[in-house]
């Protein structure tokens, strides 16, 4: 029967003529591509056309979670939390090349990544490492020329930024963040330029977690609850102060994007955990506009808060009024902020180093690999 189900399926799928049927298949979401490979073996080499999957509209799919400090521990959760992962968060097709590959920020698609010929614990050699850009959903990387900043052992992993936007996938920038100065390669010009950051206020320690590429600049949170907006030349085009009573109740605010807007968010009382999302609408005089606030205990069916949960959100939907929470411990959820619906997204231990990702099938300007 299982046979004679699958000679069904795939004479049905040669039923369809190829271009009405590419046509359809390019019109639905990554996750939905996904599934199909698995009807048959037509399907999966139809689905897996370069062509079509360049087509297809593509949306948040699920989160890069590190689930330990370090080079390793990274896996990806889907954004529904059910079914094997859509990405493969150890990124096997690097690992044909380096024996260590360490994740780093992933943005647009893109993900930056830190990589070792040989294990650097055992050889103590955490200096001698190659910076990697690559593209996850379609496994081609490019390997970037030696920095020639200084002292680069020094580096925290959480000081360097990618900066990649789709809509423009020729080129992507990456700023190196050490000490007083900053290293930044352009994909433009193939090349690095060391500069003084001359920046005001330190970006937080968080680092890449609380950085938005918009617009095509940079934006960090720093410690004093503002926002620097850097051009891709390192230059400080902006300080913009986080709304609301932030640093009066000494809250912990996070920023993101969604719907080309950047947004801000905090929670107000760590006991009474009232959750405020603001957006930047107005951008050019800076004004931010209270979009939603809730109180996130509600959201997760309790009255109070104990001592060992810590209730935050984690990340923002791109193209809609959808957030997502967690409890620090045991749930996580998401939220629609239009009509106020609750979905568990997955039961899960503590959230560590989340980031959000948008699978990338346009080219850009990998080496060949």
């Amino acid at each position: 029967m299982k046979k004679k189900q699958k000679q069904e399926e795939e004479q049905a799928a040669a039923s369809i003529p190829e271009c009405p049927l590419a046509e359809i298949l390019s019109r639905v979401p990554y996750r939905s591509l996904c599934r199909f490979k698995c009807v048959s073996k037509p399907w999966l080499a139809l689905c897996s056309d370069p062509d079509i999957r360049k087509r297809s509209p593509q949306t948040l799919s699920g989160f890069f979670q590190r689930r330990t400090h370090g080079m390793d521990g990274v896996r990806f959760r889907n954004l529904s939390g059910r079914g094997p992962p859509m990405v493969d968060a150890s990124l096997p097709f690097l690992r044909k090349s380096y024996e260590v590959v360490n994740f780093g920020h992933c943005c647009g698609g893109l993900v930056l990544c830190r990589c070792w010929k040989s294990d650097p614990r055992e050889f103590e050699d955490e200096a001698g490492f190659n910076l990697v850009v690559c593209n996850p959903a379609t496994e081609k990387w490019t390997k970037l020329p030696p920095c020639p900043m200084e002292e680069l052992h020094l580096l925290d992993e959480s000081k360097q930024y990618l900066g990649f936007d789709p809509a423009v996938p020729s080129r992507f920038v990456v700023f190196l963040h050490l000490l007083n100065e900053v290293a930044i390669y352009s994909s433009d010009t193939g090349r690095w330029t060391v500069v003084q950051s001359g920046w005001i206020f330190e970006p937080r320690a968080m680092g890449y977690l609380e950085s938005v590429f918009l617009n095509g600049t940079m934006h960090l949170l720093t410690s004093k609850s503002s926002i620097l907006r850097v051009d891709t030349e390192g230059e400080v085009c902006r300080k913009i102060d986080i709304p609301g009573n932030v640093r009066q109740s000494c809250a912990d605010p996070s920023i993101g994007h969604s719907q080309g807007c950047l947004y801000a968010w905090y929670v107000d009382n760590p006991n009474t955990c009232q959750l405020f999302v603001w957006a930047l609408e107005e951008y050019g005089s800076a004004s931010w506009t209270l979009k939603h606030t809730v109180n996130i205990l509600e959201l997760f069916g309790r009255h109070r808060r104990k001592d060992d949960e810590s209730y935050k959100m984690f990340a923002i939907h791109p193209d809609r009024n959808l957030i997502f929470l967690t409890d620090g411990k045991k749930k996580a959820i998401s939220y629609d902020m239009d009509n106020r619906e609750v979905h568990v997204i997955g039961i899960c231990k503590k959230l560590w180093s989340v980031q959000p990702y948008i699978p990338c099938f346009a080219d850009w300007p990998s080496d060949g690999h």
